[in-house]
């Protein structure tokens, strides 16, 4: 067994504060397991360093010692060493542009490299995953953003008290103050001119459900897509209207005969099309929590939001809560991530331009790339808690096998593996086409 691993302290920017095996953990894989632990020293991490060095971690900047390296988020150029196991969030098996010169050091290295995103179970479910807590500050953080929006426009709602997710002490903290929020608006009711409040979601994995548990703490009356319309016939103002949307509601087969089928679009979207928009001009809110690549419709385009505003009557839309936050992915117009301290833009549709700040002609768009960020110590508990489960295997693999079909590892751990030996293991060999 390899007895020591090592922590990377996470730099990829100030916010980033969360770590992927915390102090009690590392001191039970000590104590259970003979293995020992080297934590690089930060200023910002969630756990201090004296922390970590009362569980029996050494802090030190090299982590030369350790052979394998757990880290969240990607990991500068210059910090890799030669025949290394890595195990992070890479961000690569989409081909992303900006991390392949990452990848092609690793390759020149020799690394290894396990990713967290792809260590799934027989189903395709993720195991070690931040999903939910990105979902429960993202939906803060646009619940802040539906409140200055409509404050912007003079009129005050319960949600003007709600405060960005880094401004709240922890999750209890948060979950306090929107109960209150809540009465409020189950006794007095939201003004005439936002009601009826509807908020959709997109999809229905850990995201999701994240951002549904906060929304759940305010009077909710759930409702399904075909009754959307229905609901503007007598809404009420001491409810909020939440509705999720499946594939199925998303888009329809281009063969008028056949019925939705989810694997077949799963694996030839290119036979399905987009049904979606039908439900835009009801919602003043869009929770995007859905996983999206290049091959399936966009949700929202440019070309319809312009028509959308293009219309005599304002558009109900106000916020788009855009969890996911992929570049010019589900939402075409989410031109640029934002961050904590710069949380949301507006899009102009009419002049496909955006201006930083809630204020101004167009939607406003949350797209905070890290949000799990923003409840580090809760986050990274409950992501320490799944990976530790899988360290002592990992830590026992024979790292310099001479084949990679001789390494014993998980099968979960075994096919998050994109680099062996610097070489992209049989499941990952598409992306050479973006190398």
């Amino acid at each position: 067994m390899t007895t020591t691993l090592g922590i990377r302290r996470e730099d990829k920017n100030r916010w980033e504060q969360r770590v992927p095996l915390i102090p009690k953990h590392i001191q039970n894989l000590n104590k259970e397991h003979g293995i020992k632990t080297i934590v690089q020293p930060s200023p910002i991490r969630v756990f201090s360093d004296s922390e970590y060095k009362k569980m029996g971690a050494q802090v030190q900047e090299s982590l030369s010692p350790s052979s394998v390296v757990f880290a969240v988020k990607e990991i500068p150029l210059p910090s890799f060493e030669k025949g290394k196991t890595y195990v992070f969030f890479s961000h690569t098996i989409k081909g992303q542009h900006h991390n392949m010169p990452m990848l092609k050091k690793m390759m020149q290295l020799g690394c290894t490299l396990i990713d967290y995103e792809r260590i799934v179970d027989a189903n395709g479910r993720r195991l070690v995953f931040f999903g939910r807590y990105a979902g429960l500050a993202g939906m803060v953080d646009t619940l802040w953003t539906l409140g200055r929006r409509f404050h912007t426009e003079q009129i005050d709602t319960p949600f003007n008290t709600i405060k960005q997710t880094i401004h709240y002490k922890d999750l209890t903290d948060i979950k306090k103050h929107l109960a209150v929020v809540g009465k409020e608006i189950k006794t007095k009711g939201l003004p005439s001119s936002m009601t009826p409040l509807i908020i959709g979601f997109t999809g229905y994995g850990h995201v999701s459900v994240g951002a549904q548990e906060i929304l759940d703490i305010f009077p909710v009356k759930e409702i399904q897509p075909k009754d959307i319309v229905s609901i503007f016939q007598n809404p009420s103002n001491k409810v909020i209207y939440k509705v999720v949307f499946k594939e199925e509601h998303l888009v329809e087969p281009t063969n008028p005969g056949k019925k939705f089928d989810l694997q077949e679009y799963y694996q030839h979207p290119e036979r399905y099309r987009l049904t979606f928009e039908q439900y835009i001009p009801y919602l003043s809110v869009l929770m995007n929590c859905i996983f999206w690549s290049a091959q399936y419709p966009r949700l929202l385009t440019k070309q319809y939001t312009k028509r959308l505003f293009s219309k005599k009557e304002t558009p109900r839309l106000k916020v788009i809560g855009d969890i996911s936050a992929d570049i010019n992915g589900a939402i075409e117009f989410t031109e640029k991530t934002t961050s904590p301290d710069n949380p949301v833009f507006v899009y102009n549709p009419l002049t496909d331009t955006i201006k930083e700040g809630y204020e101004g002609d167009g939607v406003v768009v949350m797209a905070v790339d890290n949000l799990p960020c923003e409840l580090p110590k809760e986050s990274s508990e409950s992501f320490s808690e799944v990976l530790s489960q899988f360290v002592p295997e990992i830590m026992d693999a024979d790292f310099k096998a001479q084949d990679f079909e001789k390494v014993k590892l998980p099968a979960e751990i075994k096919n998050a593996m994109i680099l062996y030996q610097g070489k992209l293991t049989p499941a990952y060999q598409y992306i050479n086409k973006y190398l």
